[in-house]
């Protein structure tokens, strides 16, 4: 019974691991890296990031650059889904092995880059699906051969491709099967042992090789050759690397250049003796070469070149030397022994070779030359006077002269010396020391070119010859430019300290100007209008204030609505200022109405804001909120003043009622006579003939407060209002129209409103006296307690029949007699 329940549980066992395989093989990307390093060019640059894997990323992506990773394995998902990668480059990585299917998704792919990793074999089915590739890069893997079958078959658009490195031992016919037609052919194969003759002889047309052959030149002379033979052409640039040539055995694999009439030889991080030197001259004696380069060489000998002088190389036209070293140079006799080679080149460069002196005698050998390059070389102005012989214009037929990176100093002794140079027409004298320009300066005539860019220029004078068609005055200390060049159609400025654009009118042939670099805010479209030809303009990475009208500009100049071009890129202007905008490119800023605008806006929000404000008032006025106001303050200050006057006068006065009148009497002065004539003898004298008279319970005669007699002189009328409606029990108002029209009259409505809500007031304050027929709808419409109280008290009209009159009185003595009753 035991081995059952064993194999059951081994079964489980079995079945959970495969469910838990097939979880991860259904959620693959559960935990892969990503990378979100991509420009608005849909380029992904996910180098030097540390990843271990293939990253997740966008799959619009067009450029996906993984290089300098950790990466060993590609698997067949890494990358699918990127139907549209154009280039992938996963060099520098630790990459060992790639699925068959890895790329099969990557139709679109044109450039792929696998070098530096360490694949140790290659495999055909990595690129079936790769019909676009035109860029390969195998270089520097562990691989000792390209494989079987031929891994390059189906890739009949590649046009450059580079393989090899220091495993590869072998090189077969048929490897390269299905590559017919290459640009650029890169072999590293310093340590090749086998090569079938003819493996890269189908490759035709071929542009350039590149081929590094250390060890066969060394010890395989026939491998060597038969390389060789293979890719020579007359018009296939041959590259050289990696060679130490010291006797005569390897210079041979050069009668192959020579036989197959090679035109362009490259050679490329070499050691060679002057004895392997002439042995290579005798070598390529007769052959058609034109174009002749030693790149990166050290040189040993005595300089002993006597044995080949008999050689033809009337053809070399052009020699190139770059980087060289000389050991033990003082041991060297000259290179004056070499005049039979110098007489012919019309191209001579000889770049960062410490050269610090070529005699004149050099130079009088260089019958034709038309270009010389000695820049990045240890020449002095005395030195350089040497060389061209202190200004006789030996270099009769000189066109172009660069000295640039040397020590030179002085721009007179430059102009002087090339003063005689008849066909000079460019001068390159860029990255030496000048820290002046004299005010004068004697220049070939012909001169059309200069480049006095990385000195230490302040100031420009009229040294500057006025036949230049391009000048270069980049990285120096200029703040202006104010000399006038006529026929100047390139203008480089870039690196300086310029505030603004120079002038238009100093060029009027300017066609392309660059001024990137400088202290530049803005520039505007008359800045450019001053310009009569300017059809190029870089302006770029300056300190840009983004100001309305310079953005408008801008922009409308990106979108092609102007006659001068932005040749760097909108990316290239970023504004500084304001600082919301600050690291912004000036095409994506997007300025409000407000802030470009500001006059019209400040206009157009005053006279808003003045009509809302008149509009306002008119509300106000219409609603009565000015006078509400203006009664308010009066009352407050009037409140104020008359509690302070109750306090003095009770503290006077303790028994002292505070109450003095029965009422205040508010009336129009047109309504005088009737207040003079009927009401005041009514209520305050006892006539004989009055009914109460007989009376013997007759109360007392009523106490009115009239202003004409009651108020007292000098004081505030407000205040005088104000007290006498605090020190009567009633106020009676005498309404008629000339109440109404009155503005006395008015301010006692006013105040009588405004008492109707003190919490110290009786609700029958006021006392309505129509001396004639009033609507109420003739009241003002503010004081609508008082419209309010007309429609809700009774009031008391004046009648006109004498034998009613009476009874009025009779109303009215009741009225304000209440609170004593009470």
């Amino acid at each position: 019974m035991g081995h059952p329940t064993s194999l059951y549980l081994l079964l489980l066992l079995l079945l959970l691991l495969s469910l838990l395989c097939w979880g991860q093989r259904s959620n693959p990307h559960s935990e892969k890296p990503s990378c979100d390093r991509c420009d608005l060019q849909l380029s992904c640059n996910c180098s030097y990031s540390g990843f271990n894997s293939v990253p997740m990323v966008t799959g619009s992506a067009l450029t996906l650059d993984l290089s300098f990773n950790n990466i060993t394995v590609v698997t067949d998902d890494d990358l699918t889904g990127h139907t549209q990668l154009r280039a992938l480059s996963l060099h520098g990585n630790r990459l060992a092995v790639i699925h068959q299917s890895a790329f099969n998704s990557l139709w679109s792919l044109e450039k792929l880059d696998l070098s530096d990793n360490q694949l140790t074999s290659l495999n055909a089915t990595w690129f079936n699906r790769l019909g676009a590739l035109q860029q390969l890069n195998l270089l520097n893997n562990l691989y000792s051969c390209l494989g079987s079958p031929p891994v390059f078959q189906g890739l009949v658009r590649l046009r450059r491709l580079g393989f090899g490195g220091p495993a590869l031992e072998e090189v077969r016919r048929g490897d390269l099967s299905g590559v017919t037609q290459l640009e650029e052919l890169t072999m590293h194969a310093n340590n090749l042992n086998r090569y079938e003759s003819g493996a890269l002889a189908n490759i035709w047309p071929l542009g350039s090789v590149t081929l590094s052959l250390h060890g066969p030149f060394l010890t395989d002379v026939a491998l060597a050759s038969a390389v060789l033979n293979d890719v020579s052409y007359p018009e296939t640039h041959i590259t050289l690397e990696d060679l130490h040539l010291v006797q005569n055995q390897s210079v041979q694999p050069f009668l192959v250049v020579a036989r197959r009439r090679v035109r362009y030889l490259n050679i490329h991080n070499l050691s060679i003796s002057d004895e392997a030197i002439v042995n290579l001259l005798v070598v390529l004696n007769g052959a058609p070469l034109s174009f002749f380069s030693f790149d990166a060489v050290t040189l040993t000998g005595e300089g002993r070149w006597e044995k080949a002088s008999w050689t033809d190389h009337q053809s070399i036209d052009e020699v190139l030397i770059r980087d060289i070293v000389v050991l033990d140079i003082y041991k060297f006799v000259s290179f004056l022994n070499l005049k039979f080679l110098l007489q012919y080149p019309r191209k001579v460069s000889i770049i960062n070779s410490k050269v610090f002196v070529m005699p004149c005698e050099t130079s009088h050998l260089l019958v034709n030359l038309q270009y010389l390059d000695v820049s990045d070389n240890l020449l002095t102005d005395l030195t350089l006077e040497e060389a061209l012989c202190h200004g006789d214009g030996t270099l009769k037929d000189l066109r172009v002269l660069n000295v640039s990176g040397n020590a030179l100093k002085s721009l007179t002794l430059m102009s002087q010396l090339v003063e005689k140079l008849s066909k000079l027409t460019h001068l390159d004298v860029s990255r030496n020391i000048y820290s002046s320009m004299p005010p004068r300066c004697s220049w070939s005539s012909t001169l059309r070119y200069l480049n006095i860019s990385r000195a230490k220029l302040t100031t420009v004078t009229s040294c500057l010859p006025t036949t230049l068609e391009v000048l270069d005055l980049s990285n120096n200390d200029l703040k202006s430019f104010t000399l006038s060049l006529p026929v100047l159609r390139e203008l480089h400025l870039s690196g300086n300290k310029f505030l603004r654009l120079p002038q238009g009118r100093l060029f009027p042939n300017l066609q392309t100007l660059t001024i990137q670099s400088n202290t530049l805010n803005m520039f505007e479209r008359s800045d450019l209008q001053s310009y009569e030809r300017l059809q190029n303009l870089q302006a770029g990475q300056n300190k840009f204030v983004c100001s309305c009208d310079f953005v408008a500009f801008l922009q409308s100049n990106i979108k092609g609505g102007e006659d001068v071009h932005l040749t760097d890129g909108k990316e290239s202007y970023v504004c500084d200022s304001p600082l919301s905008l600050h690291g912004q490119t000036v095409g994506r800023v997007r300025l409000s109405v407000v802030e470009c605008h500001r006059v019209l806006f400040v206009s157009v929000s005053c006279g808003v804001a003045l009509f809302v404000w008149i509009l306002l008032c008119v509300l106000l006025w219409h609603l009565h909120v000015f006078w509400y106001l203006k009664m308010t303050w009066a009352w407050l200050k009037a409140k104020r003043s008359s509690r302070w006057r109750r306090q003095r006068d009770r503290d006077n006065t303790d028994s002292e009622a505070l109450l003095s009148y029965d009422a205040f009497v508010s009336y129009s002065e047109r309504d005088a006579s009737w207040v003079e004539n009927f009401l005041v003898p009514e209520l305050e004298e006892t006539r004989e003939n009055n009914e109460d008279a007989i009376n013997p319970r007759t109360p007392r005669p009523l106490s009115l407060c009239l202003h004409k007699r009651d108020f007292i002189p000098g004081h505030w009328i407000v205040d005088n209002i104000m007290s006498a409606m605090e020190c009567s029990r009633r106020t009676v108002f005498i309404l008629s129209e000339n109440f109404v029209r009155s503005d006395w009259c008015c301010y006692e409505l006013d105040f009588s409103h405004f008492r109707l809500f003190d919490g110290n007031a009786g609700g029958d304050v006021a006392i309505l006296i129509l001396l004639e027929p009033l609507a109420k709808d003739d009241i003002p419409r503010r004081f609508y307690k008082l419209r309010k109280l007309m429609s809700s008290t009774t009031y008391l009209e004046w009648p006109q029949e004498e034998e009613r009159r009476p009874e009025f009185w009779r109303s009215l003595r009741d009225a304000l007699r209440q609170e004593e009753e009470d």
